[in-house]
């Protein structure tokens, strides 16, 4: 509230026992917002959590920061918190209704707490991987915004040279005649088949993904439509029925590593502010891995594995994960550092 000003103080004193829904929205002040909801503490979390957020996207918000609700004066336990918070927030993002609200940020000052919110998170993964859609994806386009694309979205029909066919019928009699076309379209019409795949990660295809879609249409009897115009993003594929399935069949699993691929790249980035590797580099510094071999080194140690095979600066290396000395193939070896960014907090 001293950060926010007098202003906001004032604003407060106003609304004073016109909390009805158990909250009050007030301007910014001199925070760099513009708005503050202001919660009762009730110590029901998770409910607090969703009215405000629903409160956000009914005023057509677009972001809204949380702070670690009642793990300060109240005193509750912080893993409690985080599955509370994290409770709300995956209810809210399963509704198809959002519209307005595309980021949420939980704000953590104490870094031991990171912790509780990653192994909560984790927790919810583990036991969610068979949805077709996982909770970890939908619930990181929250926390890290929706991805806007830069250019106007557009449909996009990959090129494709068409060998034209071309019957001639001839019969004893317009009749017949007409009888043996309307016989040929029926044959080709059975032989054609239609499929349209909507996923949000197809947004993110790219130049490689995109060449892999025009070799899979120019070796199969296929056309490929790619509608990212829409809300979410479909690929359309027609032609003869065993190309359509067996194109869409690769079209998933294209989906299924773009997908896998960006919450590897997630769960790293939130492994990241826990714990750090660090190989030598030069005048005695330390220079951090990659996130994703950050967090293979440290799974790998949790694990209690052995021995861990990573490369550094394009060399392999084989790690002892007891020692933490790694050693390449002529046998040189160097020291790493593994840094818990939680430690003395």
């Amino acid at each position: 509230m001293d950060a926010a000003g007098a202003q906001v103080a004032d604003e407060c004193a106003q609304y004073a026992g016109q909390y009805q829904s158990g909250f009050v929205t007030t301007q910014g002040g001199n925070l760099l917002c513009s708005k503050i909801i202001h919660l009762i503490s009730d110590n029901q979390v998770k409910s607090q959590v969703s009215k405000v957020l629903h409160e956000c996207e009914r005023r057509m918000y677009k972001s809204v920061a949380f702070p670690a609700i009642g793990t300060g004066q109240a005193g509750l336990s912080p893993a409690k918190v985080a599955d509370e918070m994290l409770d709300a927030i995956v209810e809210f993002a399963r509704q198809k209704s959002v519209q307005h609200l595309q980021t949420i940020k939980i704000v953590i000052f104490q870094t031991n707490m990171l912790r509780d919110f990653y192994e909560s998170m984790k927790k919810r993964e583990d036991s969610d991987s068979s949805t077709t859609e996982s909770w970890f994806s939908m619930l990181k386009s929250f926390f890290w915004g929706r991805k806007q694309s830069s250019e106007k979205k557009k449909v996009m029909i990959l090129e494709k040279k068409v060998n034209l066919v071309t019957f001639q019928i001839c019969g004893e009699s317009q009749e017949k005649v007409n009888a043996t076309e309307s016989w040929i379209k029926d044959l080709i019409l059975k032989e054609q088949f239609e499929n349209t795949i909507s996923d949000e990660a197809i947004e993110s295809f790219d130049e490689t993904q995109i060449a892999i879609l025009e070799d899979l249409q120019r070796r199969n009897q296929v056309t490929v439509q790619f509608l990212n115009n829409l809300s979410p993003p479909q690929i359309k594929i027609s032609g003869i029925s065993r190309d359509v399935c067996s194109v869409s069949h690769e079209v998933q699993e294209m989906i299924q590593q773009i997908k896998s691929s960006e919450e590897e790249q997630s769960k790293a980035e939130l492994l990241y502010n826990l714990v750090e590797w660090r190989y030598p580099g030069s005048n005695d510094s330390f220079v951090s891995f990659d996130k994703l071999t950050n967090m293979q080194l440290e799974h790998a140690k949790m694990s209690k594995k052995l021995y861990l095979n990573v490369k550094i600066k394009n060399k392999n290396y084989k790690v002892d994960l007891n020692t933490l000395k790694a050693t390449d193939e002529q046998g040189k070896t160097i020291k790493l550092q593994r840094v818990r960014k939680d430690e003395g907090k």
